[in-house]
């Protein structure tokens, strides 16, 4: 008896989780490349609906918890861009989650922020989803955004 590989699509929908648009890159750059059995995306902001959620620093203006939402929203629109470019089921599994904090002075809860990322992709991949990882504070992101998340992918 052969097990089919699993369709992260469904997984998606049983969770109620749709993905969104691609977002439009707002440099020179494109939102994911492939190299062999590897997709790496550019970062991805929290962008929903073309627009950040919020702007700031976390441990300033900017809740942890919040926060973290705002990582789930980057690794989602990771997971678009990667469906954009070879199909969400051709992930084998997430390789790396690198995650970049817009910190204020003395904050130092970046895995925290990032767990928000991290915990999103569990759930949708299982054990698929277990990744190594980066949580980086820094003192400022494009646009102003508090979080920025890449993922490293492996396909299939």
């Amino acid at each position: 008896m052969t097990t089919s590989a699993p369709s992260w699509h469904a997984r998606l929908a049983e969770l109620g989780i749709r993905l969104p648009p691609v977002a439009t890159p707002v440099a020179a750059y494109v939102p994911a490349v492939r190299s062999g059995s590897l997709v790496f995306t550019s970062g991805q902001l929290p962008f929903v609906d073309g627009g950040l959620r919020r702007t700031g620093k976390v441990g300033g203006s900017v809740e942890i918890e919040d926060a973290a939402a705002d990582a789930k929203v980057c690794a989602l629109n990771a997971l678009a861009a990667v469906d954009d470019l070879v199909g969400l089921d051709s992930i084998a599994r997430i390789v790396r989650v690198v995650g970049y904090v817009a910190s204020a002075e003395g904050f130092t809860g970046q895995p925290r922020v990032v767990n928000g990322a991290s915990e999103f992709l569990g759930r949708v991949f299982g054990d698929a989803g277990v990744h190594a990882r980066s949580a980086v504070g820094v003192a400022e992101l494009p646009l102003g955004a508090p979080v920025e998340v890449e993922l490293t992918v492996e396909l299939r």
